[in-house]
C-alpha cells in the first residue's frame, strides 16, 4: 500500500489519481473530507498532529510526504517500518537553504529515517498562476514584479508522475531529482500563453517589488517572501537551469507552460 499525503494538492491529487491508475492500493491523507477515485481509501490527518497518521500508515509499503508545518522526526517515527519515502521538497533546499530552512529538516530527517528515501526538488510550479485567476477572469489582466526573467516552472502533474514512478519503481533509493520544466519562461510570457488559450490577450502589469512584497506578506512569514522574492528578481544559475531529472526518470521530456494553461484553461474563463 502507498501512502499518500498532501492528497488534495496540485501534486496529490494527480499523484493519487495516476497510483490508482495503474492499480495501486492508495490511502489518501489530507485534512479535509476529500473525494478520491473507486478503490482509494481516504484518511483525515493533519501532519501537525503525528499520531493522527498512525491508522493511515499501518502497514504501508511506501509513503509520499508533504513538507508541512509538523516536526518531521515526529512524523517520521509514526512511519518506521515504511520502507520507501518520497519527499516532496523544494528547489531551494539546495539553492537558498539558509531560508528555506523548513524543507532542509525534513531531508535530513528523512535521510535519516533508515528507509530507502527519494528526494524531489521541483522549482516554482506552473500552478502558481492560479493566483492570477480571478483577475484575468474579470479584468483580463495579470500582475506580477520582474515581468522579464525567466524560471523554468514544472507542471505539477509532471511532479506527480515524477513521484509516482519513483514509489513504484527501483533504482531510486538515495537520490535527489531537481524538477524543471523544459525552458525559462517569463511572468510576461506566462500571461501571454493563458491569453493564448483563452483565445483572448491577456494585459501583463508589471508590480513593483515593494508591491509585490506587500501582496506575499498576506500568506507567507518574511523571510520566505524575502527568499522567493529573490528568486523571481535575481534568481541563481541553478534557480534558471533546466534539470535533464524528469526526462530521465519518466523517458520524456517535461511538458511546458503553455501545455498547463491550455489544460486548465477553464480556471482563467
Amino acid at each position: 500500500m502507498i501512502v499518500v499525503t498532501g492528497a488534495t494538492g496540485n501534486v496529490g491529487r494527480a499523484l493519487v489519481a495516476t497510483l490508482a491508475a495503474a492499480g495501486e492500493q492508495v490511502t489518501a491523507v489530507s485534512r479535509q473530507a476529500a473525494q478520491v477515485p473507486d478503490g482509494v481509501r481516504h484518511h483525515r490527518a493533519d501532519l501537525d498532529d503525528p499520531a493522527s497518521l498512525r491508522p493511515a500508515l499501518d502497514g504501508a509499503a511506501a509513503l509520499f510526504l508533504l513538507v508541512a508545518g509538523g516536526d518531521p522526526h515526529a512524523i517520521l517515527k509514526e512511519a518506521a517500518g515504511v520502507g520507501r519515502i518520497v519527499l516532496l521538497s523544494s528547489q531551494g533546499a539546495g539553492t537558498r537553504p539558509e531560508v528555506y530552512r523548513h524543507p532542509v529538516q525534513y531531508e535530513e530527517a528523512v535521510r535519516e529515517s533508515g528507509a530507502d528515501f527519494t528526494i524531489l526538488r521541483p522549482g516554482g510550479f506552473a500552478s502558481n498562476s492560479f493566483a492570477w485567476a480571478e483577475s484575468i477572469r474579470t479584468t483580463r489582466t495579470a500582475a506580477a514584479p520582474f515581468g522579464d526573467v525567466g524560471l523554468p516552472a514544472i507542471d505539477p502533474a509532471d511532479i506527480a508522475e515524477v513521484a509516482a514512478a519513483v514509489l513504484r519503481e527501483p533504482g531510486h533509493a538515495g537520490r535527489t531529482y531537481e524538477l524543471s520544466g523544459p525552458a525559462p519562461v517569463t511572468p510576461r510570457e506566462r500571461a501571454a500563453a493563458i491569453g493564448a488559450a483563452l483565445g483572448e490577450p491577456v494585459r501583463f502589469v508589471e508590480q513593483t517589488r515593494e508591491e509585490a512584497r506587500a501582496q506575499l506578506l498576506q500568506v507567507m512569514p518574511e523571510p520566505v517572501v524575502e527568499g522567493t522574492l529573490a528568486i523571481l528578481g535575481t534568481p541563481t544559475a541553478a534557480e534558471q537551469a533546466v534539470s535533464p531529472d524528469v526526462e530521465r526518470v519518466l523517458g520524456r521530456a517535461p511538458r511546458t507552460f503553455a501545455d498547463w494553461a491550455a489544460r486548465n484553461v477553464a480556471a482563467f474563463r
